[in-house]
């Protein structure tokens, strides 16, 4: 195996068990609810809290992060993520979970922005987006894998279980990182001097390109984000799904995704990532009408559709983060993705709040306004498009802030 590889293959470890974390939580919000009982806005914050805590960790890290190695920074994040996964599948009230999310997000927040920051550092602008496309078949693996096995243990015992079973997973994960992932210095000789933190936020606010990103990554999330955490409270309460059938829209989905999104990647490297962006956005934005409409339908029925949603929703990821990875030069790449990673999950955070507060629960027991939420989302993927087209490759030599 190519040392280039063993990296790529090194980091979709480490965002496989970063992603099944994250995701784990809204496939258990039936149970959540149940156990807690707690309403759709309170599940919506137990979601958000990880997001808000890492963009808030995320936006201090930008200061900081340019002026250590790699390596080190991304061992330093991964064990604290690894803890605090740990301590959630310890907790026993909403509160302490939400305390104990909130220690997860500090260093998740960071540790997705490093992910970023190794591959623009190391892989060459015309190979990234496929790059991406095979780090981030690491969620697809996720889906397949890391949530169906994480609600299977939760049948056998209870919530608990996935969050103690994915702590051991990350804790392992910290042996490839020493093994595979070179010490990375360079980026640091790239600056003449370590700016200070109102320096950073200057480079920042006063570039347009960056700004273009940043606002490019927080539409795209907002499109994503404010259906996905209701997508198991909705199918099982309004379309007929059980608990135990949740998992099957994880596992369809995300099986697909392993082959389509590399696949979308090396057609964003061939046909240009603003083309295949905008294609997949007006794709995902047909099953995102229907998963927000239906009501009871057969289950084949709808796990076509949820099918089609991670296909096209996972993908137009792949292209979009590569534009935003190749928006910066590889000096301030660091700390601009992670102000980028910081605003993209408090955006998540806002989203998923906010669908929250406009969801309700009717006399009848069902979920209502969710496909209010559904037109908000299409209509953020539709601004996304005309955002794309403004983004510039700083990575190009004829490239001017």
């Amino acid at each position: 195996m190519s040392k280039e590889k063993a990296l790529l293959l090194t980091l979709a470890v480490i965002q496989f068990s970063h992603i099944t974390d994250f995701m784990i939580l809204m496939p258990l919000g039936p149970q959540l609810m149940k156990a807690f009982n707690i309403l759709p806005s309170q599940f919506a914050l137990l979601v958000s809290t990880y997001t808000f805590s890492a963009g808030i960790s995320g936006f201090i890290g930008a200061f900081f992060i340019d002026r250590f190695d790699r390596k080190t920074a991304i061992l330093t994040m991964a064990s604290g993520f690894a803890i605090g996964t740990l301590a959630c599948g310890f907790t026993d009230t909403y509160y302490e979970l939400l305390i104990t999310r909130s220690v997860t997000g500090l260093f998740g927040g960071v540790m997705g922005a490093l992910i970023l920051s190794i591959i623009g550092d190391v892989i060459p602008n015309e190979r990234r987006a496929g790059a991406m496309g095979m780090v981030m078949a690491a969620f697809s693996f996720a889906s397949v894998v890391g949530v169906p096995a994480g609600l299977f243990l939760a049948d056998l015992s209870d919530w608990h279980a996935p969050f103690m079973v994915l702590g051991g997973i990350a804790i392992l994960t910290l042996l490839p990182i020493s093994i595979f992932i070179p010490n990375m210095k360079e980026h640091i000789s790239k600056c003449d001097t370590n700016p200070t933190p109102l320096e950073i936020i200057k480079n920042v606010t006063t570039n347009k390109n960056q700004l273009l990103a940043l606002a490019f990554g927080s539409v795209i999330m907002f499109s994503h984000f404010s259906i996905v955490p209701f997508i198991s409270p909705y199918m099982t309460t309004n379309v007929g799904f059980t608990d135990s059938q949740i998992k099957y829209i994880y596992l369809i989905g995300g099986a697909l995704t392993v082959f389509t999104a590399p696949f979308i990647g090396k057609m964003a490297d061939k046909y240009g990532r603003s083309k295949i962006f905008t294609v997949t956005v007006l794709m995902a934005s047909i099953p995102v009408f229907l998963m927000t409409q239906i009501g009871e339908t057969p289950i084949e029925l709808v796990l076509v559709i949820t099918s089609m949603f991670f296909v096209f929703g996972a993908g137009r990821m792949v292209p979009s983060t590569a534009m935003i990875t190749s928006s910066v030069k590889p000096q301030n790449r660091g700390s601009f993705l992670s102000f980028n990673a910081s605003f993209r999950q408090l955006t998540n955070g806002i989203a998923a709040f906010f669908a929250g507060l406009i969801i309700t629960i009717g006399e009848d027991g069902l979920y209502h306004n969710y496909d209010l939420v559904g037109y908000f989302a299409i209509a953020m993927g539709i601004l996304s498009i005309f955002i794309s087209r403004k983004i510039k490759v700083a990575d190009n030599p004829a490239f001017t802030s």
